[in-house]
């Protein structure tokens, strides 16, 4: 075994020397506590050294994790920030204040524990997390927000004990991991409540409500919905940024603004506005967020994480845009929203992973638009005839592409300057693409 020295070498070893999910599926899962447990406490438990806050959901765990990092960020904090997947960069999953881990910092973990690698066989996902983990320690972050991989019990990441808990909302994904029922993936997610420790949940979904009471009086942790705190409303977008008005007003702030664009951006806002007044309803004491820092921090979150991949704007005339909607519930979002959108023709670009339940995806895609099938780079994705196929059952008209290159550029190449392209169902096209 040759020893690790550059990072191209170290990202070379990770990628081929461990089982990756985007290339296998949920088959390269480790979906247990045991290994990332023994990982960690062989470098000394670096969970155990800084202050969190854990997120799970099925849609905008992400984008609320981004909003609160560049709140804390704002703040004066020292924030760490882990989420998952990548788009582009592996080192995009690593973040303090926006800013990746180093090459340095990345090749020095790989080199230091290659032997503790070799020995206990992590996951990706697993070695990912201890190493974000262990930056995070070394770099004595004053918190770092971590956003759950996959479900939520038996996730990588659930061996934290945060400040507060946040499940976004609940919708059918993974579901050969998680369970079919609502219910089922909301007891996987509710599996983030740690005892005593308040939780916030993001959406009153009636099929999870049990899921979550149970599992919180279990746990004595105190449990609130967002929609008990405050509702936000879209008053106006443009391509830039998008304004909201909060009701009731928080920290007296009534009307606010983000540069973060999309179908779930109202969501995200609420998610994130009621997390922090959870938070400084129990840590106020000893954290102090202004409201300024709060409207400073929403306003500012691609600035200030280097946010990527929702309602990711590739070209302007045509309108191109490359969205990471993945499953049934964003995917219904972002077709709501886009016929919100004037445009004379809608043209989309369509990846998918062959594991997905496509069937009831399907037949929520607008039949009068053009379609230009294609997939991404990973053994995982659909091959590209095999979707066209498929999707002319739902009435879905188009042609195939061997790659998302070939796909965007005839997609440019065929829409008027009036007309909207919108490239969705993987985020592994979206990469690809942006």
């Amino acid at each position: 075994m040759s020893k690790i020295k550059t990072y191209k070498q170290a990202l070379g070893y990770i990628f081929s020397k461990l089982p990756i999910f985007q290339r296998q599926g949920p088959k390269a899962l480790k979906y247990d506590l045991s290994n990332i447990t023994n990982f960690c406490e062989k470098i000394d438990n670096p969970q155990d050294k800084f202050k969190t806050i854990h997120i799970a959901g099925t849609n905008g765990k992400g984008t609320t994790s981004h909003i609160l990092s560049s709140i804390f960020q704002e703040a004066g904090y020292k924030t760490g920030l882990y989420t998952s997947p990548h788009y582009k960069d592996f080192r995009e999953r690593i973040k303090i204040n926006g800013k990746y881990i180093p090459k340095s910092k990345l090749t020095e973990f790989i080199s230091s524990n290659q032997d503790l690698i070799e020995e206990l066989k992590p996951s990706y996902f697993e070695l990912s997390v201890a190493m974000a983990f262990d930056y995070f320690a070394d770099e004595k972050v004053d918190i770092a927000i971590i956003e759950v991989g996959l479900g939520g019990r038996l996730d990588s990441t659930n061996i934290i004990k945060p400040l507060l808990s946040i499940i976004t909302n609940i919708s059918y994904d993974h579901t050969q991991t998680l369970g079919d029922t609502l219910y089922e993936i909301a007891k996987e997610k509710a599996g983030i409540i740690k005892k005593n420790i308040p939780v916030i949940i993001g959406e009153k979904q009636k099929e999870c409500l049990s899921a979550y009471k149970k599992i919180s009086d279990f746990k004595d942790a105190p449990l609130y919905y967002s929609d008990d705190i405050v509702n936000v409303k879209e008053i106006k977008r443009n391509l830039r940024c998008t304004k909201f008005i909060l009701d009731p007003s928080l920290w007296n702030i009534k009307t606010i603004k983000t540069d973060i664009l999309g179908p779930f951006s109202y969501k995200n806002i609420k998610y994130a506005t009621s997390a922090i007044y959870i938070f400084l309803k129990y840590y106020g004491d000893n954290w102090e967020i202004k409201a300024e820092k709060i409207t400073k921090g929403i306003r500012h979150v691609k600035k200030n994480t280097k946010y990527i991949g929702r309602w990711h704007i590739v070209s302007q005339k045509p309108l191109m845009i490359a969205d990471g909607a993945h499953n049934i519930g964003a995917i219904k979002e972002t077709i709501v929203y886009t016929n919100q959108i004037e445009y004379r023709k809608l043209h989309i670009i369509l990846g998918v992973v062959a594991d997905k339940e496509w069937d009831k995806i399907m037949a929520l895609l607008p039949k009068d638009a053009i379609y230009y099938f294609t997939k991404a780079d990973i053994p995982r994705a659909m091959d590209e005839n095999q979707l066209m196929k498929k999707a002319s059952g739902y009435e879905l008209k188009g042609n195939a592409f061997p790659n998302a290159t070939s796909a965007r550029d005839k997609a440019l190449a065929k829409a008027g300057e009036d007309d909207l392209i919108l490239a969705l169902g993987s985020i592994y096209l979206v990469g690809e693409l942006i």
